[in-house]
């Protein structure tokens, strides 16, 4: 282990800063999976995939000529007609059904996405590269790259964007509606089916910002979908459904805690690192649930 972090204060600020600015972009991914599993009550295993998918739309871009940073208006709306297409052929069939069913369903819309993924692209490593550069802070101790600072900064407008939409918009309305009562909506009007479809399009549109900006700041490959998949269902856990500003902390504080592993154990522990805060926080949940049963009994 190496303990360096501890020892010099600036290493400790990198960390954070880094962890900082990297957790704002786990949380808009986070946000699109708190929306359609408040919706539509589905845990969306493919979440990670559609990130990934985006950060092809992205890369293909940079490959072309066109600047990866137009990725982030590019992506979203085509990830959004993708994800009304997944909720047409698939997810309307397990709205309303078993949790589980749900679970089963995009775990193999994942697994599909993969090899389609690995198919259509490779399973080479890449990168769209910004040209962005880094900004130097603290004379020089802490380099921040600059294609950081703009994930941060459009992820942030993205969540602005999409939180006036969800209160002002006619479907952002009739979507919190649904997330409240959906037979009460569909009662007083609301084309839940609509709704559900839009919501999961929203997502995907979400994930496809995301996908974008982690192909300018990170390196992307068919198969690393799984661990933005897991960061999201951590982060919604601990945050609550429709708590935004909870979401956005415990985004910033994943990341944090990522980088700190990472300075800590080393980068190969890294993911591992995430699985196992995701087991320690289930098994604290489930024992404050028995505590709970226990006090109301």
């Amino acid at each position: 282990m190496d303990f360096m972090v501890f020892q010099y204060p600036m290493i400790s600020v990198q960390a954070c800063l880094d962890g900082i600015l990297l957790g704002i972009l786990f949380a808009l991914i986070a946000y699109g999976m708190a929306l359609q599993w408040g919706v539509m009550n589905i845990i969306n295993i493919a979440q990670g995939d559609l990130v990934i998918l985006g950060g092809y739309i992205a890369y293909f871009m940079y490959l072309y000529g066109i600047h990866p940073a137009w990725g982030v208006i590019v992506a979203p709306v085509i990830m959004y007609f993708v994800g009304i297409a997944i909720y047409k052929l698939v997810i309307n069939k397990v709205v309303d059904r078993d949790l589980f069913i749900s679970i089963l369903a995009t775990f193999g819309i994942s697994i599909l996405f993969m090899q389609l993924m690995n198919f259509a692209f490779g399973a080479d490593v890449v990168l769209a590269n910004s040209d962005y550069g880094t900004t130097m802070l603290f004379n020089n101790n802490v380099v921040l790259p600059n294609s950081k600072i703009f994930s941060a900064f459009i992820s942030i407008l993205f969540a602005i964007c999409l939180v006036i939409y969800m209160k002002k918009s006619k479907l952002g309305r009739a979507i919190r509606a649904t997330a409240q009562n959906a037979r009460a909506a569909k009662i007083l009007g609301v084309d839940t089916e609509k709704v559900y479809a839009a919501t999961f399009g929203i997502n995907a549109a979400l994930c496809g910002v995301a996908g974008a900006l982690i192909s300018i700041t990170f390196t992307i490959h068919p198969y690393m979908g799984l661990p933005y998949t897991i960061r999201s269902f951590m982060i919604v856990i601990v945050a609550g459904l429709g708590n935004l500003p909870g979401v956005a902390m415990s985004g910033m504080g994943l990341g944090v805690f990522e980088e700190f592993a990472d300075y800590i154990l080393g980068t190969e522990f890294r993911i591992g690192s995430v699985f196992l805060l995701l087991v320690l926080i289930l098994i604290y949940r489930r024992f404050k649930l028995s505590k709970k049963r226990e006090y109301l009994k």
